[in-house]
């Protein structure tokens, strides 16, 4: 059994693709020795962890069994349990959380790493469907991010756009950065209803239609945001409940991950073989902060890596994912 405490710490000081290896593969033998569905997906598969030296070659588990399975490494009372959002009686994924101080530790260097210290902002969150749902992981994150701004302009709006864009109108003359995130449909309606010239503002879309609106490619849909506000840039975060890491585009549809996290490219007709940077097929996220679930999973996001620490996001499998693979049982 690892020092877990070490490994921890070791996540978040990766500096280097050796030291990003190491991490992993350690990683990669302690959830195999002690989350009972990883190791059943992995002798199933037929993978000899003491023959993996590098982190391609571990197996990465489809995202799916997060909705069948309880996902956890080692024995421990959860702190918390993060829920995916879904329609009405659709099954939801369960993300069993350990340690939520190590969630936070991942969100906030992440977040000040790409953006600056959260002091320095304003932080608005427009995510009506996520407050309205329990158990959300993004309005965890957006409560922790508005309490550390110390603004007492921060906060949450669920359907009040009127009030939001009143208080936009109002923090156009701060000399604070303002940061409004939303969930894609919402940022829609307010771009429709209350539309505000505010240059200085950064805007960020989670992604998402909730099944609120037509879906709409990323560049039709931040054309609109940048006219409704007039800002030349539209942000997006790319994050998932089964995660606790977030992978951020500063430039529109190129995403980068922090670097205790990694995107690898599975081929569309064979989900346990990899492609080539530029290729199109199935995302695989490595993130090392899940360390007692799992951090080697197979989501349903098509896209294509641009370089080591960079990818797109180009759309989502269709419930024939995983082709030719019944791996659900184990």
């Amino acid at each position: 059994m690892p020092d877990l405490t070490t490994l921890e710490n070791k996540i978040f000081t990766i500096a280097s693709s050796e030291s990003f290896n190491e991490a992993a593969l350690e990683i990669f033998h302690f959830q195999y020795k002690n989350n009972p569905v990883y190791k059943s997906f992995t002798d199933y598969l037929g993978i000899r962890p003491s023959e993996i030296s590098h982190y391609t070659g571990i197996p990465f588990l489809p995202i799916e069994f997060f909705k069948a399975h309880k996902i956890v490494s080692g024995n421990f009372k959860e702190k918390a349990i993060f829920l995916s959002s879904g329609t009405t009686g659709k099954q939801t994924s369960e993300h069993y959380i350990k340690s939520l101080a190590l969630y936070e530790q991942s969100f906030l260097i992440n977040f000040e790493k790409q953006f600056g210290s959260v002091g320095d902002f304003v932080i608005l969150a427009l995510l009506p469907s996520y407050l309205e749902q329990k158990g959300s992981s993004l309005v965890y994150m957006m409560n922790k991010l508005i309490g550390l701004s110390g603004d007492e302009r921060s906060g949450f709006y669920l359907h009040d756009y009127k009030q939001l864009a009143e208080t936009l109108k109002h923090l156009k003359t701060t000399s604070k950065k303002v940061l409004l995130m939303g969930v894609t449909y919402a940022l829609l309606d307010l771009a429709e209803k209350f539309p505000i010239r505010f240059p200085e503002l950064m805007l960020m879309e989670t992604g998402g239609m909730k099944g609120m609106r037509r879906e709409m490619i990323r560049k039709e849909l931040h054309a609109v945001l940048k006219e409704a506000f007039g800002v030349e840039q539209v942000y997006s975060e790319y994050g998932m409940t089964e995660l606790l890491s977030q992978a951020y585009a500063l430039k529109e549809g190129v995403f980068h991950t922090p670097p205790w996290m990694k995107v690898l490219i599975r081929d569309i007709n064979d989900p346990l073989t990899l492609v080539n940077n530029g290729s199109t097929g199935g995302i695989n996220i490595i993130d090392l902060a899940n360390i007692y679930s799992c951090s080697f999973i197979a989501t349903k996001d098509l896209g294509k890596k641009t370089d080591e620490v960079s990818f797109e996001m180009l759309g989502r499998y269709d419930n024939s994912d995983v082709r030719g693979c019944n791996l659900l049982i184990v």
